[in-house]
């Protein structure tokens, strides 16, 4: 199947950030939403040859990509019921995955082809809203042979596990929700995914075993309240040796997952031993981390102090700010110090939460570090745009 692909001329633009001097490039400009794939996913393809984000200027979602050399924008889906957030570029650069209604799909980034991967049937469905398991969030493996995607079918998930290359697939998983999965970032043997709020960060080997909560969250001094572990990545600075012993020495081998403990910051949490450490104690909200495991990025809400570059390795992760993304960053339920959906207001529904997210920055980093792309709706519609990170930041945390 071939998809006619639109392209259009550069909409480019390049400016320093006004508070910051950081030189800043709009990607995107066509008054209409545009945004990256989340956070932790990747925004390029490795050789950093393509810029891959979402547009609605047809009227509805559609995958899209900036060819980086010349600035030209190419469409490459043409789907009705495209899962925005499903989309995942492939490493080697030669196509995005998506979810389609109940299909699963990838395109190429060549020649516009469209292969079907897997039909989830009729009863495959998404859950209602617009944040954790709704979005939609799938995984590809670092070596882009297995891709994860949460299936709803009525009110259970299925994790599906598809091998890209013989195109065999295994449910290896089903739960009350399934949410944000990734593969660690060198071993496609392992996952990890997001649970419900009371019980977050889970993780899981690709065969289905192994399958654990790693992190208890914490009740506070208020009664009813606890903490809200959110927004998790895998730390790729932190990789595990097969068959190393847990010495003093060689603690530091073990796979770390780094999560939000909103607002207080970010802890790491070593996925075999349980061990938390702290990260960073500013209101770090969706934070990145580069492929080298040397530097973090966050954007930050309540108060809205831009987005903050930090440490992830010395314990302190004290936040230099790269640029001021001035996105409206939708969502009253995150001015908060405690977990809200525990709130009694909540579970009778007197409040539902508001938070499109493509009103969120979602840094994420470029492949080689140089870069963080992110989305903003300063100009009264969402567009993306990528930041370079200035030399005195690369060298301080290199």
């Amino acid at each position: 199947m071939m998809n006619m692909r639109k392209r259009q001329a550069s909409e480019s633009r390049s400016f320093p950030d006004a508070r910051t001097g950081a030189p800043v490039r709009q990607v995107t400009s066509h008054p209409s939403i545009h945004h990256h794939p989340f956070y932790y996913l990747p925004a390029y393809d490795d050789a950093m040859t393509r810029l891959f984000f979402v547009s609605h200027r047809t009227g509805r979602p559609e995958i899209w990509c900036e060819i980086r050399a010349t600035g030209e924008l190419r469409q490459l889906t043409d789907q009705p019921d495209l899962g925005e957030w499903s989309a995942h570029p492939s490493h080697d650069g030669r196509h995005v995955y998506y979810v389609a209604g109940s299909v699963a799909r990838r395109v190429s980034c060549d020649d516009g082809g469209v292969d079907r991967l897997a039909d989830f049937g009729p009863l495959a469905g998404r859950e209602a809203g617009m944040v954790g398991a709704a979005m939609g969030t799938t995984a590809l493996s670092h070596d882009d042979r297995y891709w994860a995607v949460p299936v709803k079918l009525g009110k259970r998930f299925r994790l599906v596990v598809i091998d890209t290359a013989s195109g065999a697939q295994e449910t290896i998983l089903e739960a009350d929700t399934i949410g944000h999965p990734e593969f660690h970032p060198s071993d496609n043997n392992l996952l990890r995914y997001a649970g419900s709020y009371r019980q977050r960060i889970w993780v899981i080997n690709r065969d289905g075993s192994g399958n654990r909560l790693v992190y208890e969250r914490k009740a506070l001094a208020t009664p009813g309240r606890y903490e809200w572990i959110v927004h998790e990545t895998w730390n790729p600075g932190r990789m595990w040796r097969k068959g190393a012993s847990l010495t003093p020495d060689t603690r530091h081998l073990t796979p770390e997952i780094i999560t939000a403990n909103w607002p207080r910051g970010c802890i790491g949490i070593d996925i075999y031993t349980g061990a938390v450490r702290p990260v960073c104690s500013f209101n770090a909200w969706h934070p990145s981390i580069n492929r080298q495991g040397t530097l973090m990025c966050a954007d930050t809400t309540f108060p809205d102090v831009g987005l903050q570059l930090f440490d992830p390795s010395d314990g302190v992760g004290s936040p230099r700010t790269l640029c001021f993304p001035e996105a409206t960053n939708e969502g009253k339920h995150w001015n908060t110090d405690h977990c809200p959906y525990d709130d009694e207001d909540y579970r009778q529904g007197k409040w539902k939460v508001y938070a499109p997210q493509h009103t969120h920055p979602h840094p994420a980093f470029s492949p080689d570090g140089r870069f963080v792309v992110f989305t903003s709706d300063r100009t009264g519609h969402s567009q993306v745009y990528e930041v370079e990170i200035p030399e005195p930041h690369k060298e301080k945390h290199a």
